[in-house]
């Protein structure tokens, strides 16, 4: 079994010397169990993306190697599916009965996450007198040559009549969607170190791609990002999916009639995160236009915060914290002394910069609803904002927690940082016409299921120090 694998994983043996590499995944900042301690990241090595790759005579028969589970059950691959975003949106698959294989190297997130998932779910269907879905984990980098093979071991060759009436041998897998969300992201990290970000997450994307092509697997749902709108943030105006195209569009003015046709454009991408994740988006938006079989959403969202009700998995970084709400959690716990508010100068209602924060499980939802739409229509590329539609300042957000935890947040307010746009606010109403998908919950139960994740943490934390001490005591006397 390759290390890291849970006990529900397919009997695979993967290649000796192909480990996964010390990345830190889309979602910034891991989701963990309070129970969670960091274990130690895997060397960062480059990654092998050469077109020496896994040849279909040397696999076992059936060519994955698997057994076969009845009924040959389908698949959602989700990318990067232990950390913050990933695994929200792994426990809503799970819980709408989706089968799920979860990839991820474990360089910013915890294993001990999939036993909460596991444990959610499993209550969940028990509740619901459903069966518990399939959950497969392989601890892997998406870039490595491991991940071919890992595709390969869900995909069987099939017979099927071309249109001349000859049979031919074709690949049929078993992963019937992917969501992507291995990639770097820190703004400020990104300025500092962009080489490593433009081959993380454009350079790997495109490997992914051309395995998941080879395979037939092309129904493809990104993690993308607000900052793909640059300086068109500063308009004050909620951002529109049109204000980002890829490809010349054609409108009708509704008042008018007039046949307006917008070209693609890129305005004020402020820093090396952003542009890879313009590049990345242009890409698949070149890939669905050349070749009909792909159907591919991006999802552009803004700030997801909050977690799950349960308190058994929330953000939690393995490195340093660098969003709003851990931050302020960390000043809340005594591990900061105060939260740094860069920007008081901005045009907005308190002069802090204003932000579309949206709890994480109402973006996990909207990638249930892409993945389903998606399925559904036909091919193409189609973009769609996760937000929430109104905009938070900083300073409300501190206070939304602060009423949450009743305890007072210091302040020390700072200049701008390079990069930080004023106002980014989503406009939902495309998301909401084609994919039917609202958010639900509001900045308040955000900061309020924050708050009891960070209470069951602290208090975990507390019972093992008391342990401790107890052992410590025990083997004094």
């Amino acid at each position: 079994m390759w290390p890291g694998d849970s006990t529900d994983n397919l009997p695979v043996q993967l290649p000796s010397g192909l480990d996964a590499m010390d990345n830190h995944y889309e979602d910034s900042v891991s989701s963990s169990s309070p129970s969670d301690s960091p274990a130690a990241s895997s060397p960062l090595t480059s990654p092998d993306l050469s077109e020496d790759g896994f040849d279909i005579d040397r696999l076992p028969s059936p060519l994955g190697g698997h057994e076969q589970e009845a009924g040959t059950p389908k698949f959602t691959l989700v990318i990067g599916g232990l950390g913050y975003i990933g695994s929200h949106t792994v426990l809503e698959l799970l819980r709408e009965g989706h089968n799920v294989i979860i990839v991820d190297n474990l360089s910013n997130s915890f294993q001990t996450i999939l036993d909460s998932i596991k444990t959610l779910t499993a209550k969940h269907c028990k509740a619901n007198g459903r069966k518990m879905p399939l959950i497969h984990f392989h601890r892997l980098d998406y870039r490595s040559r491991s991940m071919r093979f890992l595709i390969e071991s869900y995909t069987d060759l099939v017979m099927t009549i071309d249109a001349s009436g000859r049979q031919r041998m074709t690949y049929q897998s078993r992963i019937e969607g992917v969501i992507h969300f291995a990639a770097y992201k820190s703004v400020e990290e990104s300025i500092r170190r962009p080489l490593q970000y433009y081959q993380n997450n454009v350079c790997g994307l495109v490997s992914l791609l051309q395995q998941l092509d080879k395979y037939n697997i092309h129904n493809f749902i990104f993690s993308s990002s607000a900052t793909v709108y640059g300086s068109k943030a500063n308009t004050g105006e909620p951002l529109r999916e049109e204000d980002l195209i890829h490809h010349a569009e054609e409108r009708v003015n509704s008042e008018t009639g007039e046949r307006i046709v917008t070209q693609p454009s890129a305005v004020g991408l402020s820093c090396p995160y952003a542009r890879t994740k313009y590049f990345s988006e242009a890409i698949l938006a070149d890939v669905a236009a050349a070749n009909p079989a792909w159907r591919i959403v991006a999802l552009r969202y803004f700030n997801p915060v909050g977690c799950d009700p349960s308190g058994l998995l929330g953000e939690n970084p393995r490195g340093e914290a660098t969003n709003l709400y851990p931050v302020l959690t960390q000043v809340l716990t005594g591990q900061r002394e105060r939260l740094n508010v860069f920007g008081t100068d901005w045009a907005t209602r308190d002069g802090t910069a204003v932000r579309d924060y949206i709890h994480v499980l109402d973006v996990a939802r909207g990638h249930i609803s892409a993945l389903g739409w998606n399925g559904d229509r036909g091919a193409g590329f189609r973009a769609f904002n996760l937000g929430s539609g109104t905009g938070t300042t900083v300073l409300e957000a501190v206070r939304s927690l602060e009423a949450a935890s009743k305890r007072t947040v210091s302040l020390d307010w700072a200049g701008r940082r390079p990069g930080d746009v004023g106002v980014c606010v989503a406009s939902t109403e495309r998301a909401n016409k084609e994919l039917g998908w609202s958010p639900r919950e509001s900045v308040a139960q955000c900061a309020s299921d924050l708050w009891n994740f960070v209470e069951r943490t602290l208090g975990l934390q507390q019972q093992q120090q008391q342990q401790q001490r107890q052992t410590t005591t025990s083997v004094k006397a």
